[in-house]
């Protein structure tokens, strides 16, 4: 049951914090806020991961608070949004700092956390 309770709290905390960052961020073409809580979230999972954190402190820091934190709906829906409005170029630069950026966020966030 404690589980269940650390991963909401965790889930609420990640979520306030996403919904801060969003009213925090100018508007742009590109959605700079989501690509922000994305690329900053796949770091912050890859450092959590790295230092070995597990237990009850995963379940709040890494499933729940990087789980609401990050948005993969979000995304999508800013996806089709450009799509949708023929930003072509802005869509391929979205998808291409999101994916290879996560990757090398994670990446990067996986190091520093085996490091320390």
């Amino acid at each position: 049951m404690i589980g269940f309770v650390l991963v909401a709290l965790g889930g609420m905390a990640g979520a306030l914090s996403r919904f801060g960052v969003q009213k925090l961020m100018p508007q742009s073409v590109l959605p700079v806020a989501t690509l922000t809580v994305n690329l900053l979230g796949s770091f912050l999972l890859g450092w959590i991961v790295g230092q070995g954190i597990q237990g009850n402190l995963y379940l709040f820091a890494a499933t729940g608070f990087m789980g609401a934190f990050t948005t993969f709906s979000t995304l999508n829906v800013e996806l089709v949004k450009l799509f949708n409005n023929k930003e072509n170029k802005a869509v391929v630069l979205y998808l291409v700092c999101t994916y290879i950026g996560g990757l090398l966020s994670a990446a990067s966030g996986l190091i520093i956390g085996r490091l320390l």
